[in-house]
């Protein structure tokens, strides 16, 4: 294993111009060919570089790439890729049996020039670990956050000398190196990466989940998210102008209680204007909070809970916004003034009218509502069981400071807020900590508080520790 030693980019580029079986070709769309200069500018880039070239005009991106609704996009930067390894392989055949290639592909929406944009856009490679195999795929999508277009320019040459130098050197070691090596030399304030996917003969043994997780958990970006098969997904692409219904928890394990709370709130999230049976995106989010157990968090866990909520179908989000309004603020981004749904049970609508919560923000609570609260979302608010009475516990009930409670009636009055009036008492009893106690029991009664297909699938992978009951002799 190579030296620890971090290096600086010009040496990361000089390492791979160096390596004589590593070539291959750089195609940069929309923020100039700074990855390239790189790898030029340290010398002996005959080494490495095949050719380069970026298309700015679009009917010359067209005539290579053939026509496209939108150029900054994943569906395009696979284009690019497949069309530039391609043509290099059939270029150079007689390399192929000592020569591991590669494409470098990305098209990017730099800052312009009256600063009225978010720098963002897709970057990836395609390339071989061993000569003559199949290609592997690492894609990612990034946002840009300096505040000149040329600072942009310079993060992304650095983005990419890391990519292809953490392609060849560190994509078979620990994950933990990997990822911090993809990121080196750019802090959050300059750079986030929300989505990040490997695939390829050499990446089988790595669930693109745990990378998701992993650029929350270490702060490289705040929220990402995959759907029901454990596929990646680019929040921006996914929920954009999206009627967004979506319910906060843990999740551990989903139960019934979780089903018919978006069973009820689905009801009457669809009557609301505005709102589109075939345009609504269901999304469970787990936050970076629920998933830590004991201060650590447990990436079979994790996976657990996801493999769950993809066999119910559900798309799942990941983010490490603990307060609802920043959550609700981030995804209005996406949203584009379309009506979001926000379910919560009765408990947790305590703590959105905690002012505690609240003190890091000069307009404290009121800043919060008007944040979050402000754009065209509702919460939607299920019942519980009284924990101290046994009775019936409905927003009508509620407990908050006296002085909150015209705050209350004003979202009330204004349909920023709605009880949850069509559920099934008989399933309030149901907590996910009890249902987990008594998996990890072995008592068969917790199969009655999940959904079938969820007590399937937790024996059947052994979720959870579960472990069968021995057949009596």
């Amino acid at each position: 294993m190579e030296d620890r030693r971090r290096l600086t980019t010009e040496e990361k580029a000089l390492k791979v111009n160096l390596t004589p079986d590593i070539f291959g070709s750089f195609s940069e769309i929309g923020a100039g060919q700074e990855t390239a200069a790189n790898f030029f500018k340290a010398g002996g880039s005959s080494g490495t570089i095949a050719f380069t070239h970026s298309a700015y005009d679009m009917k010359v991106s067209d005539s290579i790439y053939g026509k496209a609704k939108r150029y900054v996009c994943e569906e395009r930067l696979l284009t690019m890729l497949k069309i530039e390894y391609d043509s290099m392989l059939d270029n150079l055949q007689d390399r192929r049996e000592d020569t591991k290639f590669f494409s470098f592909c990305n098209t990017v929406e730099s800052l312009n020039y009256h600063k009225t944009n978010q720098g963002q856009g897709w970057v990836g490679i395609r390339f071989q670990i061993k000569p003559n195999t199949e290609p592997n795929h690492i894609i990612l999508h990034v946002k840009m956050h300096d505040q000149s277009n040329r600072a942009q320019q310079d993060a992304l040459g650095i983005l990419g000398v890391n990519l292809i130098h953490a392609a060849y050197f560190h994509s078979d070691g620990e994950l933990d190196y990997f990822m911090n090596a993809l990121v080196h030399r750019l802090p959050r304030d300059r750079m986030e990466i929300d989505m990040l996917r490997v695939d390829g003969p050499d990446f089988e043994h790595v669930d693109n989940r745990i990378l998701a997780l992993n650029l929350v958990k270490r702060g490289i970006t705040e929220a990402t998210m995959f759907d029901q098969t454990g596929k990646v997904l680019q929040p921006a692409n996914a929920l954009y102008k999206k009627n967004i219904l979506l319910i906060r928890g843990r999740f551990r394990p989903v139960t019934k209680v979780h089903i018919d709370m978006v069973s009820s709130a689905r009801k009457k999230y669809l009557k609301e204007e505005g709102v589109e049976e075939d345009n609504v995106r269901e999304v469970f989010e787990l936050t970076l909070k629920d998933l830590t157990a004991d201060g650590k968090i447990s990436d079979k866990d994790f996976v657990d809970r996801a493999e769950l909520l993809g066999s119910l179908g559900h798309t799942v989000m990941i983010s490490n916004y603990l307060k609802y309004y920043k959550m609700v603020d981030y995804l209005s981004e996406f949203s584009r003034g379309r009506k979001m749904g926000v379910i919560l049970g009765i408990y947790n609508l305590h703590t959105v009218f905690d002012e505690k919560y609240y003190q890091n923000l000069n307009g404290g609570l009121l800043e919060a509502f008007g944040r979050g609260f402000g754009h065209n979302v509702k919460l939607y608010v299920y019942p519980a069981t009284n924990v101290e009475t046994g009775d019936l516990y409905q927003l009508e009930d509620i407990r908050i400071e006296e002085r909150l409670k015209g705050l209350l009636d004003y979202m009330v009055v204004n349909n920023k807020i709605e009880a949850l009036e069509d559920f099934d008492r008989k399933l309030l009893h149901i907590m996910s900590d009890d249902v987990l106690s008594k998996i990890k029991a072995n008592a068969s009664s917790w199969e009655e508080d999940v959904p079938e297909q969820v007590a399937k699938a937790i024996k059947f992978m052994k979720l959870f520790d579960y472990t069968p009951t021995k057949e009596l002799a």
